[in-house]
Parts: C-alpha cells; sequence; structure tokens
C-alpha cells in the first residue's frame, strides 16, 4: 500500500516552499527595475505657516458655531433627525444660480489671500486697510462671471492691540516698531491717517503666534 501520509506531506512541504521562494521573490525586489521612487516634497515654510493658522480659525470657528447653535437644539431634537431629512430638492440649487461664479475661501497673509490651493489672490489695499485685516483672518472670495473679485472677511483672527513707533524706510515702505519688534505696514493705511516717520501708532496684530504685518488702527502724530 503507497505512503498516502507521506505523499500528503511531500505536497505540503513542496507548496511552503513555493510560498516561500515566491515571497523572497516578492521582496527581493530590484530597485533599478522599478523607476517608481517616493519624491521628497518641499513646501515653504511660511506657507506651513499660513496652513497652520488657517486650520486653527477653522478650528476656532467651528467651535464657536456649534456652541451657537447648541442654544436652540436639545439632544432629543439631533436625534430625531436623520441626515435624509437635512436634504430636500432645493439643496443643489444655489450652485445652479451661481452660473460661471467661483467662490474661494483663503488666508489673509498680510498683503494677498492665499487660496486653499496655494496661489495667491490680490486683495485691493484700501479694502484691507478700511477693513483693518491681520494676518491669519480668513477671507471669501467671490469671482463674478465679470471677473470682478469681491472680498469679504468671514474668519477674523484674535488681535491684540499694540502701541509703536512709525518708521519709514529708504524704500518708502513703512513699518511699526515696538517691543523689540518690526511690522510691515499696508502704504494705504499709513497714508490714510496721513502718518510720518516718528508718529505714535496703534497697530492690530494676531493675539496668538508671531506675524510679519499689522494692522494699523489709528495714528498719533507728532507736534510740529
Amino acid at each position: 500500500m503507497p505512503n498516502t501520509n507521506k505523499n500528503l506531506n511531500d505536497d505540503l512541504a513542496l507548496g511552503i516552499n513555493d510560498e516561500a521562494d515566491e515571497t523572497r521573490e516578492y521582496l527581493n525586489v530590484d530597485p533599478l527595475k522599478h523607476p517608481e521612487k517616493e519624491e521628497n516634497i518641499v513646501i515653504a515654510k511660511s506657507k506651513m505657516v499660513l496652513a497652520k493658522k488657517l486650520l486653527a480659525n477653522i478650528k476656532e470657528n467651528n467651535e464657536r458655531l456649534i456652541q451657537l447653535l447648541s442654544g436652540f437644539l436639545s439632544p432629543e431634537d439631533e436625534a430625531s433627525i436623520s441626515i435624509a431629512q437635512l436634504s430636500d430638492e432645493n439643496f443643489g440649487s444655489g450652485e445652479d444660480n451661481l452660473g460661471e461664479t467661483r467662490i474661494i475661501e483663503g488666508v489673509f497673509d498680510g498683503e494677498n489671500m492665499i487660496g486653499p490651493d496655494g496661489k495667491q489672490y490680490s486683495v485691493p489695499a484700501n479694502y484691507a486697510s478700511k477693513s483693518k485685516l491681520v494676518e491669519g483672518d480668513i477671507l471669501k472670495l467671490t469671482i463674478t462671471a465679470t471677473g470682478t473679485f469681491v472680498y469679504k472677511q468671514i474668519g477674523p483672527i484674535e488681535r491684540a492691540r499694540v502701541v509703536g513707533a512709525l518708521e519709514r524706510s529708504a524704500s518708502s515702505e513703512y513699518f511699526a516698531l515696538a517691543d523689540g519688534k518690526r511690522w510691515r505696514l499696508l502704504t494705504a493705511s499709513v497714508t490714510y491717517y496721513k502718518g510720518e516717520s516718528g508718529d505714535e501708532i496703534v497697530i492690530l496684530v494676531p493675539k496668538n503666534g508671531d506675524s510679519k504685518w499689522a494692522a494699523v488702527e489709528n495714528v498719533v502724530r507728532k507736534r510740529e
């Protein structure tokens, strides 16, 4: 009688060896035969800082919205209303009504708006000065079908008020000096208050974190 146990063991051993050979063949990959390599992505520190501020603002605004809405809805109400009930036939009509209008949200870097794609969108200096935009503020840009840019501040960052001295460089750029720090200022903001080098200036800066730019709140002109 043939030894079936022996044959079965031989077959199992052969199968295990074949799998081991396939595993070794899979693991011992020749990198020259697979040119696909992981590429390193380099991100500028300034963009990383702006992205961090953007995320911090989104988190802060979400928490405020939750606190605001929690006063109107009870846990029982939230449990009784399903996701399906929240959608209606008119939900998608808003996008259709916009036509070619585009809406982009981004973070203000002190001079421009940085969109989620990393692109810079020019913010009119007069609008930034009048609105006293601070580096880190969240903006919504509406680009109409005719190409008009309409900005709206939708997520102001927490501000701190600082009193310092106004300085004008040889290249006619304006700066605010206070507590050993130096902030850049929009020229339109300074000229609106008719500020001159040596004047006392009141600026707005982010309450948390450092910034390169500051918003001008007021200028106290020196006596002539």
